[in-house]
């Protein structure tokens, strides 16, 4: 039986033991690495190619939002499950936007994370209940007026150049407040905004 290569990213050494061990018990699983930060799990990830990399949210150096990101750029056929004790909806929203295949609480009873493993292996999402619950009744960032207006420019493929003209602004200035969206948003591309703006509904009214 060909076993699925696992890739623990935590910077708790304590936590990535017990996980190693636990997954060390299944026939159709291994551990093939570990990473204690995002920085070295995408680097982790490049080389060996896992085929599920289980991603701690909140870590040093670089946080699993940019991490999960990068693995994806890196390994594109590797899933990535998020395993987090706590952390905001909008942060694993932007987990979720970035690649991840699911989001489970890093207190999972043994079986319920052993087989959420195997579901996402299996191309499945899961979401744990409380986490979907949590970015279900997420409140939509708060943009201003004219933010809005340039959210929902870029989304029907204007250029800064076009929403200068359109709404009497320089270039300079569309650029300033696009980067505030994508603060807002916690979005890395405009591509990226545009999605959760949609997701989130945030354009109906415009």
């Amino acid at each position: 039986m060909k076993k699925s290569r696992i890739l623990i990213v935590d910077d708790h050494a304590l936590l990535r033991r017990g996980l190693k061990s636990i997954i060390q018990c299944q026939k159709d699983m291994e551990v093939v690495g570990e990473a204690e930060n995002g920085k070295v799990a995408a680097q982790q990830a490049k080389t060996l190619q896992p085929d599920l990399v289980i991603m701690d949210l909140v870590m040093p150096v670089m946080d699993g939002v940019e991490a999960t990101r990068l693995v994806k750029a890196e390994s594109p056929q590797s899933k990535v499950l998020i395993l987090t004790t706590f952390g905001t909806s909008a942060d694993i929203s932007r987990a979720l936007e970035a690649g991840a295949n699911g989001a489970i609480m890093k207190d999972t009873p043994d079986d319920r994370l052993l087989s959420s493993m195997r579901r996402v292996i299996q191309c499945e999402t899961v979401l744990a209940s409380e986490i979907e619950h949590m970015i279900k009744n997420e409140p939509p960032p708060k943009l201003t007026k004219r933010q809005l207006e340039i959210l929902d420019s870029l989304a029907r493929g204007f250029t800064n150049r076009d929403i200068a003209l359109q709404l009497g602004l320089k270039p300079s200035g569309v650029r300033v407040h696009i980067d505030a969206i994508l603060a807002k948003l916690g979005a890395a591309t405009r591509t990226e905004a545009i999605a959760i703006a949609f997701r989130k509904h945030m354009l109906d009214a415009i």
